[in-house]
């Protein structure tokens, strides 16, 4: 691939330093173009977390250190990983000297340009553009609180120019030992100019304004151009933009979407472990690791099969194979997912002659509502009750369908960039009165924070089990807290059988009194005080300023240690003091009865 690069970075007009860094690198032999490519990087580093200019400067090098460094013919997307995961330990580890009293963070964005196609990672709020032919498109996705509102609706373009909330991003770099990140390919023509700016540039200047000025000049003289036309505009942050001309490409055939370090005498995946390189039954060429968890690892894969569109494959470890229990659940999970059809519930792939149990979905982009929460907390109420009702609408679904979730938590809403949600991870998902199993706190039986008191006692549940923990959901968003709080999962868990919460406007007094008999309403303790459905409950979520206060909050019981100890020792206490009274009694009665 030849290309002319140019950049620019200033501190802008407001600003007395600069905080963005950019970074550029290509080789100088052909043979290295062909096998290594070019790299861009750019990052903005968070001046309210302090030393912003560090983070971004550690980010920039890292990228080029690890792709100067890597062994040529290294596959793209395997260096994006690598990449940034480097980028984000580098920070990471700045931050937590002096025992994480100097937190920093930045974010991040990294294009990979080799033979006809561009590799983009994106962490942040940092924009990739291509701009071609009077056209021009953002290939990455903002990790921002404001482009979450956007796609759910909730405010639009304009506004989100104003936004107080326009700085606040959902995931960046440094802030977490791990990283999630949105990986991209996109092919590029002779023509076509790729742009990376920060949003001090793109919050000012507007798509098709970076269209125009790049499609008329020189990347070098663009680049001025919209610099200047950002601090015009009265930018309050820094501004950095990278313009890059694509002059030719190569042509590469079957090379673009097959990774170079895939090794089809790799090992089978039937009797190891499954390993990214690697392709499951001839179908799923499986690129990164997207999470492991205990049980289960997911993986992100290409399907051979499907114009190698990006699917999710979840494999459970080597030892739970052999686990009939285990291996129960994960069938029952595939099963119940290959039956729902719903637009905010993951959706599943249905895969013949499996060599190894392993569960295909769609690929999701986006974030967890737990991790939206990590960085944003509260919610505004707008935007939680907006979240509420899009789950509810799967819960309705979910439910005339006969199949109760039973592990609603934030770790299972995915908030996808396209303003809706998916509802996942169906292992412990079953019929509606169904018993639960229950013996000791299990992560693979719910989860404390958001479980119901019945699923707690090990009873019959139904749709109200799953308005209860949509309920403790609510909570948590509106007023940052969990319900119930403890040093132990135990101690959680019994709580909620002993007691209320602690009335959520007492956490945020901003609530109104109608949002929080919502949230009372939908985890009452006992399931007959519930909302019946998860229909009635989505009503009053969409119209809150109807709802009906009936003083729930004035009626709320602590759970006290006491009413703990004496529920937990009660038939202890039972067992032993029933037998003593009657000892007592009777000697009480011998003194004053004694015998003739």
């Amino acid at each position: 691939m030849e290309l002319t690069y140019a950049e620019l970075t200033t501190a802008g007009p407001v600003r007395d330093h600069n905080e963005d860094s950019v970074g550029f690198w290509k080789p100088d032999s052909l043979d290295e173009k062909r096998e290594r490519g070019s790299i861009v990087v750019i990052a903005d580093g968070l001046g309210g977390l302090q030393r912003g200019e560090v983070a971004s400067r550690l980010a920039v090098d890292a990228a080029l250190k690890i792709f100067r460094e890597a062994k040529p013919g290294t596959a793209p997307q395997q260096l994006i990983t690598e990449i940034f995961q480097a980028a984000n330990l580098a920070v990471y580890d700045e931050g937590m000297k002096e025992h994480g009293r100097s937190r920093i963070a930045t974010t991040l964005a990294v294009v990979i340009l080799r033979h006809n196609t561009a590799t983009i990672g994106n962490v942040g709020d940092s924009r990739v553009y291509l701009a071609r032919r009077n056209e021009i498109r953002q290939l990455t996705t903002d990790h921002s609180y404001v482009a979450m509102q956007r796609k759910f609706g909730l405010i639009n373009e304009a506004d989100a120019r104003t936004s107080e909330n326009r700085s606040m991003l959902t995931r960046t770099i440094g802030q977490e030992p791990t990283i999630r990140i949105d990986v991209d390919d996109t092919n590029l023509l002779a023509g076509d100019r790729l742009i990376l700016c920060t949003d001090g540039l793109h919050g000012c200047v507007a798509d098709g304004e970076i269209c125009d000025i790049v499609s008329r000049f020189n990347p070098s003289a663009a680049g001025r151009q919209l610099v200047a036309l950002a601090e015009q505009r009265g930018t309050e942050d820094n501004v950095s933009v990278q313009v890059v001309q694509i002059n030719a490409v190569e042509e590469v055939g079957s090379y673009r979407g097959v990774p170079v370090y895939h090794t089809p005498a790799a090992p089978s995946a039937s009797t190891t472990e499954v390993q990214p390189g690697q392709t499951l039954d001839n179908r799923f060429l499986v690129t990164e690791t997207i999470s492991r968890s205990g049980m289960a690892t997911i993986f992100k894969a290409q399907d051979l099969a499907h114009d190698k569109q990006y699917v999710a494959v979840k494999v459970p470890h080597l030892q739970f194979e052999s686990d009939p229990g285990f291996f129960s659940r994960f069938e029952r999970e595939e099963d119940i997912g290959l039956r729902l059809n719903h637009p905010f519930i993951l959706k599943f792939i249905k895969v013949e002659n499996k060599s190894r149990p392993y569960i295909v979905t769609e690929y999701l982009r986006g974030y967890t509502l737990a991790h939206l929460l990590t960085n944003v907390r509260p919610l505004p109420p707008r935007d939680a009750l907006s979240i509420a009702s899009r789950v509810t609408d799967a819960l309705i679904y979910l439910h005339q369908n006969g199949i109760i979730h039973r592990d609603l938590k934030p770790q299972n809403i995915m908030i996808c960039p396209d303003g809706t949600i998916r509802l996942m991870d169906f292992g412990i998902a079953g019929a509606a009165g169904k018993r639960i199993t229950f013996a000791g706190f299990s992560p693979a039986l719910g989860t404390p924070d958001f479980m119901a008191p019945e699923q707690v006692r090990g009873k019959r549940g139904d749709a109200r089990t799953d308005i209860y923990s949509l309920g403790a959901i609510l909570y948590e968003m509106l007023t940052g807290h969990a319900p119930y709080e403890g040093d132990n999962p135990l101690v959680v868990m019994n709580a909620r059988l002993i007691g209320d919460p602690e009335a959520p406007r007492k956490h945020n007094p901003a609530l109104t009194p109608q949002v929080e008999e919502i949230i009372l309403h939908a985890m009452a303790r006992d399931p007959n005080d519930r909302y019946a459905s998860a229909a009635e409950l989505k009503a009053d979520l969409d119209s809150p300023e109807l709802v009906t206060v009936t003083g729930r909050a004035d009626r709320l019981q602590a759970a006290t240690p006491m009413q703990s100890a004496l529920r937990r020792y009660r038939s202890v206490i039972l067992a032993i003091g029933l037998p003593l009274l009657v000892i007592l009694g009777l000697i009480i009665w011998l003194i004053f009865h004694p015998p003739k």
